[in-house]
């Protein structure tokens, strides 16, 4: 799926974000305005709830007339780091909570769903370098 949006303030001024699968590419005619165009991009992330360290933008690149940045977002979670928060679940969290990595998730299990909040309540008072979302299955 491949999106587009142009918008033009002046005549020979532009910017643009097109994305495709996990690739953003982030265009503008001066390193100000592809600058303002990435803020802008985050604040609609934090709108819609995601968090910015699974946004990973590098920097502004001229090519051409033109300066670039590429972007990706982060789905799921590395088997590294989900070895990490089992961890933590183990040592810190409440007793009968199990947690298992799944692919590019981490599943906590327990019996009571108090202890499923004690365990969300303590990951989200950890600061990890990466982003974790909490999804619920009946």
């Amino acid at each position: 799926m491949r999106r587009r949006c142009i918008a033009a303030a002046t005549s020979g001024a532009y910017s643009s974000i097109s994305w495709s699968g996990e690739k953003i590419l982030m265009e503008a005619n001066s390193e100000d305005r592809v600058k303002a165009v990435l803020d802008v991009f985050q604040s609609k992330l934090i709108k819609r709830g995601i968090s910015l360290k699974a946004l990973d933008a590098g920097e502004p690149q001229l090519s051409g007339k033109e300066y670039k940045i590429f972007a990706t977002i982060e789905e799921g979670i590395s088997q590294e780091n989900a070895k990490k928060v089992a961890k933590i679940i183990r040592d810190e969290g409440p007793k009968g909570v199990k947690a298992q990595v799944q692919g590019e998730e981490l599943r906590v299990t327990s019996k009571s769903r108090d202890d499923l909040q004690a365990v969300i309540a303590l990951l989200k008072g950890k600061d990890f370098d990466f982003a974790l979302q909490f999804v619920n299955y009946r």
